[in-house]
């Protein structure tokens, strides 16, 4: 099948399926005469895998793994739930780190008035501290 084609069966974008070409999650495909690219029908099924695995956050090499893992005879399930769980910690580890972005940014969005000018807004001053050194004594 034509890129066309294969783009609307997997429900992704025609420069998706580029981009993963070119990345080497998926491989180049044969070309007809033409010169068109020729797709075999599996790899609608391998762009559903990758669509899948992204929206788990996996990234492009992680799931260049588990496609290779998903090949290879010699892999187990154990090798999956490995990457599965390295996956996990590093979504905790975000999760813990979105939590204390936005408890600072609440703070500091409780303590702006929302009223006058910007000088001496909280959430201004909170991000600029440090970037204008203070005035010398004496200058």
């Amino acid at each position: 099948m034509k890129i066309g084609a294969l783009a609307r069966a997997a429900g992704v974008g025609i420069d998706a399926i580029r981009f993963y070409e070119r990345e080497g999650v998926l491989p180049e495909p044969a070309r007809r005469p033409s010169g068109y690219r020729e797709y075999e029908e599996a790899t609608v099924q391998d762009l559903r895998f990758i669509k899948r695995a992204k929206q788990l956050g996996f990234s492009l090499g992680e799931i260049s793994e588990l496609l290779a893992m998903e090949r290879n005879p010699k892999a187990t399930a154990g090798d999956v739930q490995r990457l599965a769980e390295e996956k996990l910690a590093e979504l905790d580890d975000k999760i813990r780190s979105l939590k204390r972005m936005k408890k600072a940014l609440q703070k500091v969005a409780e303590d702006c008035p929302g009223k006058g000018p910007t000088q001496g807004c909280p959430i201004l001053f909170s991000l600029t501290e440090g970037r204008h050194a203070a005035p010398a004594e004496g200058a």
